[in-house]
């Protein structure tokens, strides 16, 4: 960690300096992102089992530094200014802590306190991840750095899904990672006779959402990083848009929707037009090349009262009543709520039941503050030369909203890949906002 070093957002007013390439902040994420998406996640470090995950050492680590930083605030930029993410993200946490607290001070099952303890020190290292990125990310060229990376991390990921689909292998069960022991399967799941493609996350589902969630920054990047070859800018977005489409995954496919919907408010009525073109040229050709592909798909809304795994979703809310009716503010204890009981599928059922309706409320907060403080960087952006700052901000919102919709579909908070990308993204959000707090109206 000697290695990063905060450099301070320049002001606008500062004569433009030659790019030096030195480790920081965004070097930092750029190695989590690597151990985020290219680790399997069935690897952990052997004595700590499901504590263990690579990542989650990381973001601790991140946090750490983070109250170094603020600890030693007269020499650096990390303050207790009011940042609205910020201390949207300490409600979270406090409600968390609050509920955690509460379980651990009654009678408890024994095999409920060592799950419990893992959920605390993994939000604590998301929101390790999302508080480096949002106080310590030193410019506006950092970010578009930062946002290059996440959107080629996800094209990459989306590159092996689709191998995995044309190949009908995981691929990943040939990865063996000295010192890391693996806790799950490497094995592909079929929907249909279809292969459901889930890189190196433990589920299609996870998976999905992952790579739904970077879509928009990856069309922002098309769009707008043109000093960037052509192919290689777009990569990202075909591999995804791609994947997503053969991924026979429902909640893929209305997070990705609901993602490039947000876009599509930022972009100009011509690009409206050639992106939804595009999009009725895509099912076209779908449907004349692989007609029993676009029927799947169909197939997947066609009946939802008869289909098994929408109704053991709805069927959850008259459970999940019950433990929230006992326990109505800060539920039975967060962590503490096991698979063994009832798989929920809905994270937002699991919040309600482990942290109740406080709980649900902050963590429902963290999300809408990201998107208010986005909106408000949009506006206070206007005219022709901040039209790729407007884009930038619908992208992170849109990818923002795709990871908070994809929390309804699956216990969002059992899978580190999906929350290490979301609260990552978080913190960009986060850094956006606070350059555009401390430096307006423009950033280096």
């Amino acid at each position: 960690m000697s290695a990063i070093a905060y450099h301070g957002a320049a002001s606008v007013r500062d004569a433009p300096q030659p790019r030096v390439r030195t480790a920081d902040t965004v070097t930092w994420l750029t190695v989590y992102l690597i151990v985020l998406l290219a680790i399997p996640s069935r690897f952990v470090v052997g004595p700590l089992g499901s504590a263990g995950a690579p990542s989650m050492l990381m973001g601790l680590v991140s946090l750490l530094f983070w109250l170094t930083l603020l600890m030693m605030r007269r020499h650096s930029a990390v303050v207790l200014r009011f940042y609205p993410l910020r201390w949207a993200l300490g409600f979270l946490i406090f409600a968390s802590g609050i509920s955690y607290a509460l379980a651990m001070s009654r009678p408890i099952n024994v095999d409920e306190i060592s799950p419990a303890d893992v959920a605390l020190l993994s939000l604590l290292s998301w929101a390790g991840t999302m508080l480096l990125a949002a106080d310590t990310i030193p410019t506006r060229r950092r970010v578009d750095d930062l946002v290059w990376r996440v959107a080629l991390a996800g094209g990459l990921l989306a590159l092996l899904g689709l191998a995995q689909v044309a190949t009908e292998q995981s691929i990943t069960n040939l990865i063996s990672i000295p010192g890391l022991r693996e806790i799950g399967s490497a094995d592909l799941v079929y929907r249909n006779g279809f292969v459901r493609p889930n890189g190196t996350a433990t589920h299609p589902i996870e998976y999905g959402a992952i790579v739904a969630m970077i879509l928009p920054l990856a069309l922002h990047v098309g769009l707008y990083h043109t000093t960037r070859p052509l192919l290689l800018r777009w990569m990202p977005s075909a591999a995804i848009v791609a994947v997503v489409g053969v991924s026979g995954s429902r909640s893929a496919y209305l997070c990705a929707i609901a993602g490039v919907l947000i876009c599509l408010f930022a972009w100009t009525p011509v690009l409206r037009r050639w992106m939804l073109g595009l999009a009725a040229a895509a099912l076209v050709i779908v449907s004349l090349l692989w007609p029993r592909m676009l029927r799947f798909i169909f197939s997947l809304f066609d009946d939802p009262e008869n289909d098994p795994s929408i109704t053991s979703r709805t069927d959850s809310f008259d459970f999940a009543w019950t433990f929230l009716a006992h326990d109505p503010l800060f539920g039975r204890g967060f962590g503490t709520f096991l698979p063994k009981y009832r798989i929920f599928d809905n994270q937002y059922l699991v919040q309600l039941v482990s942290v109740g309706i406080i709980g649900t409320l902050a963590l429902v907060l963290i999300g809408w503050v990201a998107i208010a403080e986005l909106r408000r960087v949009a506006r206070r952006a206007p005219g022709e030369p901040f039209i790729r700052t407007r884009d930038l901000t619908a992208a992170i919102a849109g990818a923002i909203v795709a990871g908070f919709i994809s929390m309804a579909f699956f216990d969002a908070f059992a899978f580190p890949m999906t929350m290490g990308t979301l609260f990552l993204l978080l913190g960009i959000a986060g850094a956006i906002a606070r350059l555009d707090r401390d430096h307006h109206p423009l950033w280096e």
